[in-house]
């Protein structure tokens, strides 16, 4: 029961597999989950991508979700993986499984951005950036779906994907690619997974305040004439971008619906895509 006296449970029984819960929109589901009572399969990089200009999650702070979600009393499997390794996405889940036994949530959640014109994105750039936001998010797929089909209860898919997964936004590239792709396996994992009762959505945010836009390569893509500008100092381009009167929206945010998706809630909500994005889609169709 929370401090407001509102029972919680609402994925009580349930096992998550999360990929990215180092820090971030990841952590935020882990931990919210958790709170609402599944036990927790996850993993992170944490070490830097060559090709990436801000930092990536470290041990430590895989250390520190494990340690948020034990404090909610629950059961958590973290180890360090790439996401673009399938071979150790599925070691991971595998021993997530012999411990916990069923795998009924799915959260592919692990991701990167870079920009520039499309033209001038290296083959490298390009290249991680796909690997980890498409091609990483089928692993974890590839290796969950055999465990939650094996299980004979059902279960739930929730992508992350973008106001770019649904809109073109200038340098975003490799980035819009994937998360337009990020959509296309949703709603093939919605077809092919609804005869064993699993559910398959993906979630479309704005801008979403961690650390993939909090780091110098947003902010100077925003203020390219203040070479020391912080987020905050980027606030009105930002807030430009949505409808509602927000700049940003927070992790928090995000994991109210990814928690919504997982839950029985949502047990006839399938391959939807769902905008939570202050309305910046429609602003941007709007001109």
């Amino acid at each position: 029961m929370s401090d407001e006296g509102v029972v919680m449970g609402r994925v009580s029984g349930k096992v998550a597999f999360i990929s990215g819960i180092g820090r971030g929109q990841g952590r935020s589901h882990a931990v919210r989950l958790a709170r609402e009572g599944a036990d927790i399969i996850g993993f992170d990089v944490c070490s830097d991508v060559d090709t990436v200009l801000y930092p990536m999650s470290t041990p430590d702070d895989l250390a520190e979700t494990v340690s948020l979600v034990e404090k909610e009393d629950r059961r958590i499997i973290a180890e360090q993986a790439d996401v673009r390794d399938y071979a150790r996405v599925k070691e991971v889940l595998d021993r997530g499984f012999a411990e916990f036994g069923q795998v009924d949530i799915v959260v592919p959640n692990a991701g990167i951005v870079s920009y520039n014109p499309v033209w001038e994105w290296t083959e490298e750039q390009f290249r991680a950036v796909i690997d980890v936001n498409l091609i990483g998010v089928w692993n974890v797929v590839k290796a969950a779906l055999p465990k939650v089909i094996e299980g004979g209860r059902g279960g739930s898919v929730v992508f992350t994907s973008s106001a770019a997964g649904v809109k073109a936004f200038p340098n975003t590239g490799a980035y819009t690619a994937a998360k337009h792709g990020v959509i296309g396996l949703m709603r093939l994992v919605a077809v092919e997974g609804a005869p064993h009762s699993i559910r398959s959505n993906a979630i479309c945010p704005t801008n979403v305040r961690t650390g993939m836009i909090e780091n110098d390569q947003t902010t100077k893509l925003f203020m390219p004439d203040k070479p020391d500008a912080t987020l905050d100092d980027a606030y009105d381009a930002f807030l430009s971008m949505n409808m509602l009167p927000v700049p940003w929206i927070e992790a928090s945010d995000i994991s109210d619906t990814v928690l919504f998706l997982a839950s029985d809630e949502s047990k006839y909500i399938t391959s939807v895509v769902l905008p939570v994005d202050a309305g910046c889609v429609e602003k941007l169709a709007a001109g």
